[in-house]
This record gives C-alpha cells, sequence and structure tokens, in this order.
C-alpha cells in the first residue's frame, strides 16, 4: 500500500473531484501538497508516495516512480511496479477518503507527470483527465491509435522552455506522438525551468473545469 497525505474538499461527498498528484524523482508525498492553495477548495487533494526508495539510484533520500535511463527511456519493469502499485491505491481511494470520489484527475511533477500520463494510456478508465507538469512521453509507452474512443482521458501538459532537466525537446517529441494518434492533449508552455510555475497550475485547473 502507498503511503500518502491528503487534504479533503471543504465539504467531502460523494462525487466530489479528486486529484491524485504524484511527486518528482527523489522526493516525497508530502511536495504536492504545496499547490493546495492553487487548487478548487471543492476538489480533494491526495499525494502518494513512490514505491522504489530513491537512494540505491542515485536519487537522493526521497523517493521514486521508476529508474531512469537517459532522454525518454526508462528500466520498464521499475515503471510497470509502479503503476501495479498505483492502480490497487486509486482501487481504495473511496475507503482511504471516506467518500466516493467522482472525477479522479491524475497528474504529477517530472517523474510524477510521465507515471500519470503512462498509467492513464495503459488504463484509460480509471481516471478522468491528466495533468502532466514537466514529465515526458516515455519510449516504451504504446499510445493507441484508438485514442478518440470513449474514454480516453484528456491530457493537459505544461513545460518550461528552459528546462535543464527534462529538456523542451522531450516535450515535443512526446506530444508529436500523442497527437499523431489523435489523443486529446492541450499544450503549454512557460518561460521557466524545472518547476511549476502558479499560473500553470491555474491553466491545468482550468483545463479539468472545461471538460
Amino acid at each position: 500500500m502507498l503511503q500518502f497525505d491528503h487534504t479533503r474538499p471543504a465539504a467531502p461527498e460523494d462525487g466530489a473531484t479528486v486529484a491524485v498528484l504524484l511527486h518528482g524523482r527523489g522526493s516525497h508525498r508530502g511536495d504536492l501538497q504545496a499547490l493546495r492553495p492553487l487548487i478548487p477548495p471543492d476538489w480533494g487533494l491526495v499525494t502518494p508516495q513512490a514505491p522504489h526508495a530513491g537512494h540505491p539510484w542515485g536519487y537522493g533520500p526521497g523517493w521514486a516512480w521508476y529508474k531512469y535511463v537517459e532522454e525518454d527511456r526508462l528500466v520498464e519493469e521499475t515503471l510497470a511496479h509502479s503503476l501495479s502499485a498505483l492502480e490497487t491505491f486509486l482501487d481504495q481511494l473511496p475507503e482511504l477518503l471516506d467518500f466516493e470520489p467522482g472525477r479522479i484527475v491524475l497528474g504529477g511533477f517530472s517523474q510524477g507527470g510521465t507515471t500519470s500520463m503512462a498509467f492513464a494510456i495503459s488504463r484509460p478508465d480509471m481516471v478522468a483527465a491528466v495533468i502532466n507538469f514537466s514529465g515526458f512521453l516515455a519510449d516504451s509507452v504504446e499510445v493507441p491509435f484508438s485514442a478518440l474512443s470513449p474514454g480516453t482521458p484528456p491530457i493537459f501538459w505544461g513545460h518550461g522552455l528552459r528546462d535543464p532537466n527534462i529538456p523542451h525537446e522531450l516535450a515535443v517529441k512526446g506530444r508529436q506522438r500523442l497527437n499523431a494518434a489523435g489523443m486529446r492533449l492541450t499544450a503549454h508552455d512557460y518561460d521557466i525551468g524545472h518547476w511549476i510555475a502558479p499560473e500553470e497550475a491555474g491553466a491545468a485547473v482550468t483545463f479539468v473545469e472545461s471538460l
């Protein structure tokens, strides 16, 4: 079972939107709770912790969703383990939150964004939308060419033009793959490095609320 932090909606009730946001490499479950002020008060915010210890891979004392190789490549088995753990976690959300979520919005920063897209593409019936902040589309992810079929979640992809960790070129490459498959993709670029700008978080919320 993944460890997690969460803040409940202002008035928790069945049908509330819940954002499940995944932290980046070497971070922890509490990190993205810092986005709470930028998320509507009637949304729940759940931030699970990745299952892999980062230290053996040189990622410091935090946690990781997968072992990175280079560019848009990673060790597939490590990502598969995280996707399986995340699937179990999402299945248990109603019990963990004590209410039945309505829309589940899956997203994250960096490794969390990469993992969110991989999860949603492979398990499209489990989430309503995806928010990718500065992640990449892993080379190993098979993008279906039936992406316009009902149930395929739309994706928001925000990326920094000056990102030194996951260069903008990887965003261009991943977006091209999604567009070629007919995915419902909304892309925004920002004059920032490897972080989340407040206006980017606001655009992501607007994207979800417009669905």
